[in-house]
């Protein structure tokens, strides 16, 4: 059946409007807060490391589940090492291989393993944990030693450059300056946190990164750095500032007073 056109007096009905659509309101991105307990590190004669606690809190209204990463890197430092080859039936060391950007010291802490916090691109973006960590560029030459040996930069080492860093990695750990503690990070209470670093005696001095790292879902949503600074102070910090500063008045002085200190138990055990 035809429609039959409606009279002329007659206006057609207009559309329904649709109804608006209403957003739920976003929640608001979470906060992470961090504070050191002693940011000033005095190294003495009779330093035998330190504790640095650090402790923190996570600000989220969602109260989603969150995890906590603390990285901690210490002054970059040259590292020089060698390897004994076979030549001719003698072992003999390599030429050294010097990585100018190794950090003196790391530490990764955080609350269950890194392998459960985040994938392997995040990690190795972030520098977290030690399979991760990565070295500053190194020099675009070679440099000639004092002793007349040249020293061969990473950047020729070409497929032998992983075993030579994991040697590296290997040495630090032993001296215990590198180190990755899954457990490192403990939540105290709802959305508080604490972590402990462990500075062993033979940290280097100079003023130390903390990275505070929140995730959620595996994806870094917030973060926080902290500085630490590690000196010498007293008698120590005199004879390493004129050791750097004046290395001549330095090794002067260094061998008048071997000189005088020989002379002295020269003359107490004289026989006459």
């Amino acid at each position: 059946m035809a429609d039959l056109p409606l009279p002329p007096h007659v206006a057609e009905a207009p559309p329904a409007a649709e109804a608006p659509q209403v957003r739920a309101p976003e929640a608001p991105k979470p906060i992470i807060s961090a504070a050191l307990t002693d940011a000033n590190i005095q190294v003495k004669s009779n330093f035998r490391g330190a504790r640095i606690v650090l402790y923190g809190a996570v600000f989220d209204a969602a109260a989603r589940p969150s995890d906590v990463v603390v990285l901690v890197r210490g002054p970059e430092q040259p590292v020089r090492i060698t390897r004994k080859i076979q030549v001719a039936g003698l072992w003999i060391n390599s030429r050294p291989v010097v990585f100018r950007g190794a950090p003196g010291f790391y530490r990764a802490a955080s609350n269950r393993p890194l392998a459960d916090i985040a994938n392997f691109g995040t990690l190795r973006r972030l520098g977290a944990g030690i399979d991760h960590l990565t070295f500053a560029a190194p020099a675009e030459q070679r440099v000639e030693t004092r002793y007349g040996v040249r020293d061969v930069v990473v950047n020729q080492l070409g497929a032998d450059y992983y075993d030579w860093k994991s040697a590296v990695v290997r040495l630090k750990e032993a001296a215990g300056l590198y180190r990755e503690d899954e457990h490192g990070v403990r939540f105290v209470d709802r959305g508080l946190f604490r972590a402990e670093i462990a500075l062993p005696a033979g940290a280097p001095t100079g003023v130390y990164r903390a990275d505070i790292i929140l995730f959620q879902n595996g994806k870094p949503v917030a973060q926080r750095t902290r500085t630490l600074t590690v000196q010498k102070v007293g008698a120590e910090r005199a004879l390493y500032v004129l050791a750097h500063d004046r290395p001549w008045s330095y090794g002067l002085a260094s061998m008048a007073f071997a000189l005088a200190v020989g002379w002295a138990a020269s003359a107490a055990f004289r026989r006459d």
